[in-house]
């Protein structure tokens, strides 16, 4: 199968999966024409490879130096990019995932912009179920599902700790200062960029601090980035801007692709957007008729000590969410 009879399979399988969309789908040829730009940038980075190599390394020391014009921010972001998979000619995100993605990001910006003010909190509510590797008295490891349902309130501007409930008991959690992409608060979320491009730049460039070439992490930037965008979206409440362009950020990460047959951990059955890392599938889960999401759940692939393929390893549900005047209200 050559690549344009790939693509096609690709688009018929996003229309099986997929029920008409709610909000208008991009202008025709719009998702098309950002999958091509990105492959040609990569193509045109591949072959500069060999022809430029001074250029390109100055551009990496520009980066990290801070120095980067925007023209050159982008085509450095797009080297990191095919440089950290370890293939130039590794797949972008796949039609049909592309397609639900921006599917979700539509309905993401057409929802109505909520008034938030200092002091107030995010309140989410989530049920779901994470595993455990744990040693019992026999000296023998076994497997351990703990239930990880819970309430959360996060203090907007993060001048109050944040309050999580879990089994009706409370506890204070500290707010990272200032916060950051691994300890969000709303007003951090707000202040992200709403362009796809810079977005997926600023979360690349944490993600390569600890999981880039030179690190001990076998997760490597590109996971890391998909895994970063997936907490951000369950944080509950995220300015509508922001969140559409996550989802847009998302579907600049390659390797992306859909998931059948998804279930979150409340039950509800969706369209899931995936990636494959390491022998396990990180799904984040979607409802078909609203393109809302519904929560994110860790399958395997294969078997292993967690256990054999087809086990789900953790899920979480998105139940409630909301903003409130004070923590352990409710909206």
């Amino acid at each position: 199968m050559n690549a344009e009879q790939r693509e096609q399979a690709e688009r018929e399988q996003a229309r099986r999966v997929l029920p008409p969309a709610p909000h208008p789908d991009p202008a025709p040829g719009r998702t098309e024409a950002r999958r091509r730009h990105l492959l040609s940038e990569i193509d045109r980075q591949t072959r500069a490879r060999s022809v430029l190599p001074v250029l390109r390394s100055k551009r990496r020391m520009a980066l990290v130096l801070g120095a980067a014009v925007a023209a050159g921010a982008t085509v450095v972001v797009l080297s990191l990019g095919s440089r950290t998979t370890g293939a130039p000619n590794v797949p972008p995100a796949s039609a049909a995932s592309v397609q639900v993605l921006e599917r979700a990001a539509l309905a993401a910006g057409a929802t109505s912009q909520t008034k938030v003010l200092n002091g107030q909190y995010v309140y989410v509510k989530t049920v779901g179920h994470t595993s455990v590797l744990s040693e019992n008295e026999a000296g023998q490891t076994e497997l351990l599902r703990e239930d990880d349902a819970m309430e959360q309130w996060t203090s907007v501007d993060g001048s109050e700790p944040t309050l999580q409930r879990k089994a009706g008991k409370d506890k204070l959690l500290p707010q990272e200062s200032p916060a950051n992409l691994n300890s969000p608060t709303y007003n951090f979320l707000a202040a992200l960029p709403t362009d796809p491009h810079a977005l997926l730049k600023q979360i690349r460039e944490d993600a390569e601090k600890n999981h880039g070439a030179g690190s001990d992490s076998t997760t490597g930037p590109d996971q890391q980035a998909f895994v970063t965008i997936g907490d951000l979206l369950r944080n509950g409440v995220t300015p509508p801007a922001t969140t559409a362009a996550l989802y847009r950020a998302a579907a600049l990460i390659p390797r992306v692709d859909t998931a059948p047959d998804a279930v979150d951990a409340a039950g509800r059955r969706g369209v899931a957007v995936a990636r494959v890392h390491d022998g396990e599938r990180t799904e984040w889960i979607f409802d078909a008729s609203t393109n809302r999401l519904l929560g994110e759940r860790t399958v395997l692939l294969k078997g292993n000590a967690w256990g054999k393929a087809g086990t789900v390893v953790t899920s979480v549900a998105l139940v409630s969410s909301g903003i409130v005047t004070e923590a352990g209200q409710t909206p």
